[in-house]
């Protein structure tokens, strides 16, 4: 899925929303994390930090942000992304934007800031949407099973060939419900109810990890578009998951197992292109 749609993604700047899956341990809540690093190592060199990151940070309200290393050392959601950027475009650059725990009212402030601030710095360096610069948001699908997942009980509708079947269309209806079409507040909304619980902000009832990364990212997306007064439609390019394709045999390059891949335990990937 990640070839299929960045691929599509030209720009040489990158803000990069991705998931903050050890916030709870640092306490972290209802602010977006920046970093202070230079560079990322990837396959083909240093992948830079966009000077633009510090453009952003000082219109921003104190408040709605945070700098810390910590918590981007170890998150991997970014990571996984760049090096398909950077296949692309060798001389892409990045700002990386994590979204921890976040409530929906607080998604909104944090977005309406963040796109304010994305546009003003877009205005001064004169670059276009979509041509000098691009929004990517860093998401797994669901994380389904009852085996693996530590003490979570993620087998919604079952761990056998049913249960799988009645996940995947509930993933397909989530997509087509929230993420396709038209861009929306009230689709972005859906998405949140969808995936948090509405009496706890910090609790999943449908486990996508992007689960505060998607809405912050499309939020600020829509208020973008409200400011340069555009219109961009959700495609969906794809669905894929753990187990429904064959795996590569990676042996002989001395890779081994980072998760279960089974009917007990698997991983969804959604794949939707904004334009």
């Amino acid at each position: 899925m990640y070839p299929a749609v960045l691929n599509n993604v030209k720009a040489k700047t990158i803000i990069l929303f991705g998931v903050a899956h050890k916030a709870r341990f640092l306490k972290l809540e209802n602010q977006i994390i920046f970093d202070s690093y230079t560079f990322w190592k990837e396959p083909y060199g240093n992948v830079k930090v966009s000077p633009i990151r510090e453009e952003i940070i000082k219109r921003l309200p104190k408040d709605i942000y945070q700098v810390n290393d910590s918590m981007q050392t170890i998150e991997h959601s970014v990571e996984a992304i760049i090096p398909f950027l950077q296949y692309n475009n060798h001389e892409v650059q990045l700002v990386s934007i994590l979204v921890p725990y976040m409530t929906y009212e607080r998604m909104k402030e944090v977005s309406k800031h963040l796109a304010k601030a994305i546009n003003d710095v877009a205005k001064k360096n004169k670059w276009e949407w979509g041509k000098d610069y691009a929004l990517v948001i860093s998401t797994d699908a669901v994380h389904y099973g009852d085996e693996g997942w530590g003490t979570s009980d993620l087998d919604f509708y079952g761990s056998d060939t049913t249960g799988y079947k009645k996940a995947v269309k509930h993933e397909y209806e989530i997509i087509n419900n929230s993420l396709v079409g038209e861009l929306t507040q009230e689709k972005i909304h859906k998405f949140v109810d969808y995936t948090i619980d509405k009496k706890n902000f910090k609790k999943g009832i449908w486990s996508w990890c992007g689960r505060y990364s998607v809405p912050v990212g499309l939020l600020s997306t829509l208020y973008l578009e409200k400011l340069q007064h555009k219109k961009l439609t959700g495609i969906f390019v794809g669905y894929a998951n753990s187990i429904n394709h064959k795996h590569i045999k990676v042996d002989d390059i001395g890779m081994g197992v980072t998760a279960p891949a089974n009917i007990h335990h698997w991983v969804g990937y959604a794949a939707v292109g904004y334009k």
